[in-house]
């Protein structure tokens, strides 16, 4: 059985951060939420309790009971660490003032196995209300600062851990080695999940879930997808059907070159031009969450009709990546705020009648493309910026037309054009243009123009989860409004966005 690590989600901002360090350990991990524990949890090698915007001293703050983990490693991180002290006799009270921010321990155990090799006077991220103010009798301090003395404790004769401050974010200078000390040293973790890996356990699972049945896979020209269907095709070959929608939404020419590209990787694919269909469903629609639900519906209905020629097929295959499955669930085990909808989780209907394959579900969107690297996937695929489900149709705003569809596809290749001709592509995370529902004076030659703006959008990010925009040259965006403005009919202007994520998102619907 694979070791991992099990996160437990009390709904920290944090916890997908604590996660993606241990898997830079190559150690395999898990969130769950507080109260939805696996049965199964002899694969287990550790536990780490998040932190929580609650505090303990609230009647209906959230609670564990934790003794069912007796026998194993135990990490608390700041709302974690006061739970354990204050459910086992210790005492947690209101800070006098709100610790939030930098800090740095003034009194340390570095002999302390999850202390060790950290200095004295090295900087910790503190974000929180509470402190805890007494421990309880077995349990000792091991860190402290200034102005918070239980920054870190151990319970006595046991490898259970607490720890006021937040290791995962990067503002604690030796966080990395706090976590390392406790999930390799503590734990005992071998550090042995890499890309090959994953592949050599994911191609033998795959061949044994799905045995001799068929399986048909939507191809969408992104990462995900592409990396899912070659899993796949390695575990069972010929038996996967793949089908690429065209659904008029697409970028320039990407139909026809990213289908060309799957035929070359020996993918048994199919191209389906449903582009008509796709802008009669979203005739007249300009609410953004109204267009998402037509495009998804649609893309079923095609996608169903298709699937229906295939012979046999008893599998759907799906490039669903972990953010899609934590962002669907909240610590309370029900459905999060709302962002926007997220047409592969759960929104299979029920006339489809299959079963669901997703080889990707565990991984961070960085650690699909390693896994892709492994499989010597090309570049040019794994390379690919990520593009929303939806297409262009949310980046335009407002209603659909084939019209509209075309001047954003002639911007938006000028501007991805000129990222790679400048060696720029590779240093942007997500570039693309929006066509904006207004329209501004302009003057071209000695005429009075009324025409449409677009906005450029590029922004730097690791996984999408956050993002900040892109600093790209300013000679370089004057050359691309330059170029939009005189060759694309009907665009007068250019802006280029400079919102970072939070507070905005990637994309503006």
């Amino acid at each position: 059985m694979l070791e991992k690590i099990l996160i437990l989600d009390f709904g920290s901002q944090y916890t997908q951060l604590i996660a993606r360090r241990i898997r830079e350990l190559n150690v395999y991990c898990e969130i769950h939420p507080y109260n939805k524990i696996p049965a199964d949890i002899r694969d287990v090698k550790g536990v780490i309790y998040s932190g929580s915007p609650f505090s303990v001293r609230d009647k209906n703050s959230p609670r564990l009971n934790t003794g069912q983990f007796a026998n194993l490693p135990l990490l608390g991180v700041c709302y974690g660490a006061q739970l354990m002290a204050y459910t086992e006799g210790g005492q947690v009270e209101a800070s006098q003032t709100r610790e939030y921010g930098r800090a740095n321990l003034s009194e340390l155990d570095n002999q302390n196995e999850l202390m060790r090799g950290v200095d004295v006077n090295s900087q910790v991220w503190m974000s929180h209300g509470d402190t805890i103010t007494q421990l309880p009798e077995n349990f000792d301090i091991i860190a402290s600062t200034d102005t918070v003395k239980v920054a870190a404790y151990k319970v006595k004769g046991e490898k259970r851990y607490g720890i006021q401050f937040h290791p995962e974010v990067t503002h604690s200078s030796q966080g990395k080695e706090i976590i390392k000390n406790f999930v390799v040293d503590i734990c005992g973790c071998t550090q042995s999940w890499t890309p090959d890996h994953f592949v050599d356990s994911t191609v033998a699972a795959l061949k044994q879930q799905i045995g001799s049945d068929k399986v048909v896979l939507g191809l969408s020209g992104g990462v995900d997808s592409s990396v899912a269907a070659m899993l796949l095709h390695k575990a069972i070959g010929a038996q996967l059907h793949c089908i690429f929608v065209d659904n008029g939404l697409l970028r320039k020419n990407e139909f026809e070159d990213v289908l060309a590209s799957y035929q070359g990787m020996g993918l048994q694919v199919k191209g389906v031009d449903a582009s008509q269909q796709f802008y009669a469903a979203l005739k007249g629609l300009a609410d953004p969450e109204a267009k998402r639900k037509a495009i998804g519906k649609t893309f079923i209905e095609v996608f169903d009709e298709e699937a229906h020629k295939i012979n046999g097929v008893t599998w759907l295959g799906q490039g669903t990546i972990y953010p899609d499955v934590i962002e669907s669930v909240s610590v309370a085990g029900g459905p999060s705020a709302t962002i926007k909808s997220h047409h592969n989780v759960g929104g299979l209907p029920d006339f489809m009648k299959l079963k669901v394959v997703e080889p990707l579900k565990a991984l961070f969107k960085d650690e699909v493309r390693r896994v892709g690297h492994s499989m010597q996937i090309s570049e040019d695929i794994l390379g690919r910026h990520p593009f929303p489900g939806p297409g262009l149709a949310i980046r335009i705003l407002g209603d659909i037309t084939p019209q509209k569809v075309a001047i954003l596809q002639e911007v938006d290749a000028i501007f991805i054009d000129g990222l790679k001709a400048k060696g720029l592509y590779n240093d942007v995370w997500q570039a693309g243009a929006m066509l904006l529902p207004i329209q501004s004076v302009g003057v071209m030659g000695d005429e009075r123009t009324y025409e449409q703006v677009v906005a450029l959008r590029a922004v730097s990010s690791i996984d999408g989860m956050t993002a900040d925009w892109s600093h790209l040259p300013y000679t370089f965006l004057a050359e691309v409004s330059n170029k939009i403005i005189n060759t694309v009919k009907g665009v007068n202007r250019v802006v280029y966005d400079i919102s970072s994520k939070p507070p905005a998102t990637i994309e503006w619907e």
